[in-house]
């Protein structure tokens, strides 16, 4: 018989941020369900409360941090706060994301570049290492990065954003290896196309692409954030306690098959 508590996540306390849609709510109401508390953290507070209520109807602590990520302070009053809150944090998600127009590589300018890299590359690095200078006093914890299969195959007019995925898979490689001494596991989380604020936005911009998109995925559809808590309950228990440096794909076969 399969042991199945080892998917429990009783008694831990995970960080997810940009927990107040998409992936990152999904993420964070699932692991309420296995056991977790959560910290969760996006720029608008409001809309994190709103998921922190849902965190509290499963019968489990909710801490709502508002910050911009993308800014080094604020990466480590999030890390502090929460440790002053919880005493600990077991788990962190890095959920948070961003890309805000399509352009060209010879359109991109710096201030596409920087806002880009800010968020989904210097936050998580940053905030990556506050965390983990706090799980390697407690003895150990699991980081989880959120990549995107752009970092594999990149996207015409979306090439800022597959550079800064294709750094968050290096991120994880790097983070992994030195971490791996202090018992802190680091994976990353590959999504293809998934119904998200970023993805919608992008189908309503250029009619048709959705279907085009769906064209490109053998299952033959695009996915929702729920296809996704699975593989994160995964890294995060100790069913994967040997796993660790792995980017794992969830793209309906895109990229593979």
């Amino acid at each position: 018989m399969p042991n199945l508590k080892q998917f429990s996540l009783e008694g831990k306390v995970t960080m997810v941020t940009g927990a107040s849609r998409g992936i990152g709510r999904a993420t964070a109401l699932a692991f309420a369900r296995a056991g977790s508390d959560l910290i969760l953290t996006s720029r608008k507070a409001e809309d994190l409360e709103k998921v922190a209520a849902d965190i509290r109807n499963e019968g489990r602590r909710a801490l709502v941090i508002s910050a911009h990520l993308g800014r080094t302070e604020d990466t480590k009053n999030v890390a502090a706060t929460a440790r002053a809150a919880f005493g600990r944090i077991d788990i962190l998600v890095n959920n948070a994301g961003t890309s805000p127009i399509f352009a060209s590589f010879l359109e991109s300018d710096e201030r596409l570049w920087d806002a880009i890299m800010n968020l989904n590359l210097k936050g998580l690095f940053f905030l990556s290492q506050a965390v983990a200078k706090i799980m390697k006093e407690q003895g150990g914890g699991c980081i989880i990065n959120v990549a995107s299969i752009d970092g594999y195959l990149p996207e015409t007019d979306n090439g800022v954003y597959a550079v800064s995925k294709a750094g968050v898979i290096m991120a994880t490689k790097v983070m992994a290896r030195e971490l791996a001494a202090f018992n802190i596991r680091v994976n990353t989380l590959a999504p293809g196309f998934v119904h998200t604020k970023l993805l919608d936005a992008s189908f309503q911009a250029r009619p048709g692409r959705e279907e085009e998109c769906k064209g490109f995925v053998p299952q033959g559809r695009i996915g929702e954030p729920e296809d996704m808590v699975g593989t994160m309950i995964y890294l995060a228990s100790d069913a994967s306690k040997f796993v660790t440096g792995h980017v794992v794909i969830a793209d309906g076969g895109m990229l593979y098959i």
